[in-house]
């Protein structure tokens, strides 16, 4: 996958997890252009609940809705439904998350095709990375995303070395700063366009995690998603069990489609959300799912379900 077609998440290029080609390839062209758009002024009168238990801090992805609501509308759905964060936000509009008291829980940095398991790609993603770090330090959000990066023909063995190495050199820059660095585990299984990225070398949690263990800091953690861990490993709870002293961030989304979390997909989300909160995680947890009906009705159940 090319910088020319693959969604980067850039920090200068902007929230790149977006646009026409990764909705269509859930719900095709036709579907998404029947969505129904929801307007600030009828936010209010058609959300049906939200969050209001404490435990469990929720975060909406923006990429996944930015083709329904600008910015400010997502901040007023989000503070309806009782959410603290819009999360992969460009940083131009995180001002405007600000006045509405919510936080940008992610950040992005480098894309997930060139990654730290490559040294050719190192200074890139070192840089990219730095920026995040200085910016989210200055606004005070906590996390920054990273990824493993595509095989490209390294060894799993050689990836290790190389990301561990990488992230050493980052890792220190982090601390001082008080930023969470998260590496996301992505499947590498389903072959439709944000849904899955065949060639992945991070896809399975144990492979992330040893990365993040020989790197050695507690800014260094696991991006949990669990969309993406149900596809390569399933077990999430015991998943969770086991990694929850490093896990900095969770996503969610329905499995198969990654649509909602509804009855049309498998993932048991009431349990692991328990089990979330009983591990006495404060992080934050993004709704990261593609519409394929009403957005915010949607996102609505979604956060009611999550909100255990």
């Amino acid at each position: 996958m090319s910088d020319n077609n693959s969604p980067n998440l850039s920090s200068n290029d902007g929230i790149s997890r977006r646009g026409v080609l990764q909705i269509a390839a859930s719900v095709g062209a036709a579907g998404v252009a029947a969505l129904p758009l929801s307007s600030c002024a009828t936010v209010e009168a058609r959300v049906k609940g939200g969050a209001t238990k404490g435990r469990i801090n929720q975060s909406i992805a923006y990429w996944c809705f930015e083709k329904y609501w600008d910015t400010e509308k997502m901040c007023q759905v989000a503070k309806r439904l009782g959410c603290k964060s819009i999360e992969l936000v460009d940083p131009k509009d995180w001002p405007t998350l600000k006045e509405h008291g919510l936080v940008c829980a992610l950040h992005s940095s480098h894309g997930f095709d060139k990654g730290m398991n490559n040294p050719e790609y190192h200074d890139m993603c070192l840089g990219k990375m730095r920026e995040s770090i200085d910016v989210c330090a200055e606004f005070g959000f906590p996390s920054v995303i990273t990824f493993t990066g595509f095989r490209e023909d390294i060894p799993d063995d050689e990836g290790i070395k190389n990301c561990v190495a990488g992230y050493k050199k980052i890792v220190g820059y982090a601390e001082r700063k008080k930023i969470n660095l998260c590496l996301e585990i992505l499947n590498s299984r389903v072959a439709v366009e944000m849904q899955g990225h065949p060639g992945y070398q991070g896809d399975h949690t144990d492979y992330c995690m040893e990365i993040i263990k020989q790197v050695g800091s507690p800014r260094m953690t696991l991006l949990f998603d669990i969309y993406h861990v149900q596809i390569m490993d399933g077990d999430i709870i015991s998943r969770i069990r086991q990694y929850k002293d490093y896990i900095g961030h969770y996503h969610t989304a329905g499995n198969p489609g990654r649509r909602e979390l509804d009855d049309k997909q498998e993932i048991n989300y009431k349990p692991i959300m328990e089990e979330i909160a009983k591990t006495g995680y404060k992080g934050y947890v993004g709704q990261e799912f593609i519409p394929t009906r009403d957005p915010l009705e949607g996102l609505t159940e979604a956060v009611v379900l999550c909100d255990v």
